[in-house]
């Protein structure tokens, strides 16, 4: 799928992040430009994509990734040592909207749904889509499920739910959210829920290192935590991460 963009002008401070980031950044970033005077430009991507759009020398001012992904870049020399928690996202299940929604109250009552399903779908180079495989081997379901699967590469897969072309979409929760014409069920129940950490970090290359500080420190400030639940993140700042 194509990269998410909200575009600015040649001077923005440019936001390079993952599909999970790009619905509470969008949020945000109009009260910044306004308190701040300055445009926020924001490129999305899936993680893995991204991660390596940058290893590859695309740069911005401020990065915010999986927190290892984050942690890989300071180690390279491509981010700035002072690393910033930004939020911690959950997987959850959707289907298309007014469609039943499957049993997923508990580890078994998910197994069983996903065995009666006719078709889930999920990412490929995003952080819930690896995950997805291999909760599926762990379940002990993964070769019944293999012909049910529908993969894209990245993106907002429950798009492909919505489309009708698969029943059920598995993926963080902030991402399904995002898509509309689906329903979310819920998360995964918590014996095999997985959470994202991401954190954030200014491109050590930035001409602008201290505007895209101020931009991070206001991004992850406590009043904004009612945005981060209402696009289904948990922010850093709640604590934890």
């Amino acid at each position: 799928m194509n990269p998410q963009l909200r575009d600015a002008g040649p001077s923005a401070i440019k936001i390079l992040t993952s599909h999970s980031s790009f619905s509470v950044l969008e949020a945000l970033a109009p009260a910044y430009e306004q308190a701040a005077r300055l445009e926020v430009a924001i490129e999305a991507d899936s993680a893995r994509t991204m991660l390596a759009r940058i290893k590859g020398g695309e740069t911005g001012d401020v990065v915010i990734l999986g927190k290892a992904m984050v942690e890989e870049l300071v180690t390279l020399g491509i981010a700035s040592e002072a690393t910033r928690p930004f939020a911690r996202a959950r997987i959850g299940v959707a289907v298309r909207a007014g469609a039943p929604r499957p049993d997923i109250s508990s580890v078994e009552a998910f197994k069983r749904s996903m065995l009666a399903a006719k078709s889930i779908a999920h990412t490929v180079n995003g952080a819930s889509g690896q995950y997805v495989p291999v909760l599926m081997e762990r379940l002990g379901i993964a070769a019944q499920m293999k012909s049910r699967t529908v993969t894209r590469p990245g993106g907002y897969i429950a798009r492909v739910v919505a489309a009708g072309k698969a029943e059920i979409a598995i993926q963080q929760i902030v991402e399904l959210l995002a898509v509309p014409g689906v329903d979310l069920v819920g998360p995964l129940p918590d014996e095999i829920q997985k959470t994202f950490e991401t954190s954030a970090a200014v491109f050590a290359t930035s001409q602008r290192a201290a505007e895209a500080a101020a931009l991070l420190r206001f991004l992850t400030g406590p009043t904004h935590a009612g945005v981060f639940r209402e696009k289904g993140l948990e922010p850093a700042s709640a604590g934890g991460a």
